[in-house]
């Protein structure tokens, strides 16, 4: 094989097998867009109101989870191994409970009977945010965590032996080596946001222009209500591209992309 190694001939056959599981659906939902009505579905008033506050929830989720996720993620890699893997471990909960357990978490913490239940949280834009930084912050912090074990502490060592503080040597040290970590870390995580569902549903609802964002619009379309069955495959496709998008920008900002 051109890429080294030697694997079998005959797994060519399930490796395709699977390709094809993943890539004929999403050929499917391109082949029911209505082009000639493209436009017009992405651009009509509900379609328009669930994308903009998908993308400022989105931005609003990302920021919190930069803000949070890049201290917890430096805070890991420079644990010892045995802390950095429990820390790992919790971190990495969110990724394998479904998000609907995630959304009733977040109903008994919020909710009217709830620790934090005075807040008034639940079913406000707010809770849409709560609901993506609960999902999203993993991404963030297992990718910028990654970036900043790959690139090992002697250039540290080295500015703090010449002097630098600790603040100087996180700013102009630390952050610019994990540069392409933090940048992958936060298109992912903001991918991530926008196409949340279930903790979205359980722990904000489905209010159009207030709690209805892309999934929610495209998830309430197909069950006959609010937004046209066209506009729904529109907005599928918005998030198809943007997930492909998405896709590129981080394999453009790996540190490997430039010698590969």
């Amino acid at each position: 094989m051109t890429g080294g190694g030697y694997v079998p001939r005959w797994l060519v056959v399930p490796a395709l097998a699977g390709l094809a599981f993943l890539l004929i659906p999403l050929a499917s939902l391109i082949g029911r867009v209505e082009w000639g009505t493209l436009w017009a579905d992405v651009s009509s008033d509900a379609a328009r109101s669930a994308l903009l506050l998908s993308v400022a929830t989105g931005a609003a989720a990302t920021a919190v989870c930069a803000g949070v996720g890049i201290p917890l993620a430096l805070l890991i890699a420079r644990s010892s191994r045995r802390t950095a893997a429990v820390l790992r471990a919790l971190v990495t909960v969110p990724l394998v409970l479904p998000p609907m357990v995630g959304g009733v978490a977040l109903l008994y913490l919020f909710g009217r009977s709830g620790w934090l239940g005075g807040l008034g949280l639940p079913f406000t834009t707010t809770a849409v945010v709560l609901a993506q930084v609960f999902v999203a912050l993993p991404f963030l912090v297992l990718a910028v965590e990654g970036a900043l074990r790959s690139t090992g502490v002697d250039f540290e060592r080295a500015a703090a032996s010449l002097g630098a503080s600790r603040g100087t040597i996180l700013r102009r040290v630390t952050l610019p080596l994990a540069a392409p970590g933090i940048v992958a870390g936060v298109v992912l995580c903001f991918a991530r946001a926008i196409g949340e569902f279930g903790a979205t549903a359980l722990f904000a609802g489905n209010r159009p222009g207030v709690t209805q964002t892309m999934p929610l619009a495209i998830y309430t379309a197909f069950n006959g209500g609010g937004v046209a069955e066209g506009t729904a495959v529109a907005l599928a496709l918005l998030l198809l591209v943007t997930a492909i998008a998405v896709l590129l920008l981080v394999r453009g900002w790996r540190p490997s992309a430039g010698a590969s």
